[in-house]
């Protein structure tokens, strides 16, 4: 039935019967792409809603007008279920940035093509939203308390629900209520994507193109923004994330004046808010649709929300405590864990040699403490290790090994920021010195406590040569 209407739109459209029909990979939607090959080469689209596939048709056109990358509509069919439409080819944003993803370390040409394309966001929203009849957006025509407070309920009923969590559902309207007038107090009348993000980019030229707008509507630019640098699977590092909301605002800033620092601020919520909706979607589409796409996207969202939640929202009291305790449930907090970086710190003494690696991983940092002054020199130290407070105000009297850790706290901060962001799993650090008792003891005990109060991270430190061991467990 598709196959066969597609086909008779082709020869009304192009004038001769189709050669080749394939059908080409859909994500989250019900709708269904077709590339059809004969003497053109275009992309047939099969909607399930009239008036979705209304919306698409006229925004295309409308953003043609202006000159913006959006592909053409070149036919429709009578019931309006199916139209053809130019093809931009098979590069999605989201794949060409894949090994950034994966790692969380983008490269020049990744980067470009993600500042290409957040600069290019304004000109749609700005641009595309002059003349636009914002009547003819489906379902909703523009950004408002009843949108917001659908997204707040498809959350609560299609995800918060399905955890089992018990909450008071007074108490969370109210919260859900004060968001959505924070949401709505900066109006303006630009196009909001509502799915912006890198699987709705297409890259054609080494350029930016943008589709699956179907859901736009008039409302405020934040969200395209939170949408499209917090999208679950994207894991943008907090130093690009950063670059690139500084490159869109300077881009907005072409259209309208931008206050940097209320901007950041508005965009939290928007962020927030946008990370809810998504786990609504998700718990719509994995739990009740049976899509494993989705479910497998859950616990990257929860990753994101409980980043957020680092800062407080005290605007939202009951709905941060709500969303700490979902961030803390068993299902998601063991599926982080098992990403969760381990660091292993040991302490040691060179005459017995540097301790092996358990994770295979051929072993980490080893720091010389033998140039420190040194307490086993003096015999009232020898029953003494570098726990005690006796050596402990021996070694910080001269401030040297002070100086010291200060310097490895900038090494490995730096090192435990970028295993984070590209989602390794184990980094051992090993302090020596001549007996394992004193300088080596307290280096690793130090920064042991220091990495566990700057970030969420499992901690294992074993001073080897006195037998002991403490874990340091993360903060989920």
């Amino acid at each position: 039935m598709v196959i066969d209407e597609l086909k008779k739109l082709y020869l009304i459209s192009i004038g001769e019967s189709v050669q080749e029909i394939t059908e080409l990979p859909s994500s989250g939607s019900n709708r269904r792409y077709f590339r059809l090959r004969g003497n053109k080469t275009v992309v047939g689209v099969c909607g399930t809603s009239k008036e979705e596939n209304d919306a698409f048709i006229y925004m295309s056109s409308h953003f043609r007008t202006k000159g913006l990358p959006v592909p053409e509509v070149y036919s429709v069919s009578d019931n309006g279920l199916f139209y053809l439409q130019e093809d931009l080819g098979d590069i999605l944003l989201f794949d060409a940035i894949v090994k950034g993803r994966q790692s969380s370390v983008f490269d020049e040409e990744e980067r470009l093509l993600l500042s290409k394309t957040i600069r290019l966001l304004p000109r749609l929203q700005v641009k595309g939203a002059e003349e636009m009849d914002f009547s003819r957006c489906y379902p909703q025509p523009e950004f408002n308390e009843r949108s917001v407070l659908w997204d707040l309920n498809y959350f609560k009923y299609c995800f918060l629900k399905s955890t089992g969590i018990d909450f008071q559902e007074n108490l969370l309207e109210d919260d859900f209520r004060k968001m959505t007038e924070i949401l709505l107090e900066p109006f303006s009348p630009t196009f909001l994507y509502r799915d912006f993000q890198s699987r709705n980019v297409m890259i054609k030229d080494g350029e930016p193109w943008f589709i699956d707008f179907q859901g736009g509507r008039k409302g405020p630019v934040f969200y395209d923004i939170a949408s499209f640098l917090w999208q679950a699977k994207a894991r943008f590092p907090e130093d690009l994330r950063d670059e690139l909301i500084d490159e869109y605002i300077e881009a907005l800033s072409e259209y309208m004046p931008v206050d940097r620092q209320a901007f950041r601020v508005q965009l939290r919520h928007f962020v927030l808010f946008r990370t809810l909706q998504v786990l609504g979607a998700y718990g719509f589409r994995g739990y009740f649709e049976k899509k494993p796409h989705f479910i497998q996207s859950i616990p990257h969202a929860i990753g994101n929300l409980r980043n957020l939640l680092r800062k407080e929202f005290n605007e939202y009291p009951y709905l941060s405590s709500l969303l700490k305790e979902l961030c803390a449930l068993k299902q998601f907090s063991d599926d982080i864990r098992k990403q969760l970086l381990e660091i292993r710190i040991i302490s040691f003494a060179y005459k017995k040699g540097i301790p092996d690696d358990p994770s295979g991983n051929g072993g980490g940092f080893v720091f010389d403490c033998r140039a420190i002054n040194n307490p086993g020199k003096y015999e009232r130290y020898n029953h003494f290790n570098g726990l005690d407070e006796t050596v402990i105000d021996f070694l910080e009297k001269d401030g040297e090994i002070s100086q010291f850790l200060g310097n490895v706290y900038t090494i490995i901060d730096a090192t435990v920021k970028r295993y984070l962001d590209r989602g390794f799993t184990n980094l051992m650090v090993c302090f020596g010195c001549t007996g394992g008792r004193h300088r080596s003891v307290y280096s690793a005990q130090h920064l042991a406590e220091h990495l566990d109060n700057k970030f969420n991270v499992k901690i294992h430190l074993t001073h080897r040569e006195q037998n002991i061991d403490q874990f340091f467990e993360s903060k989920i």
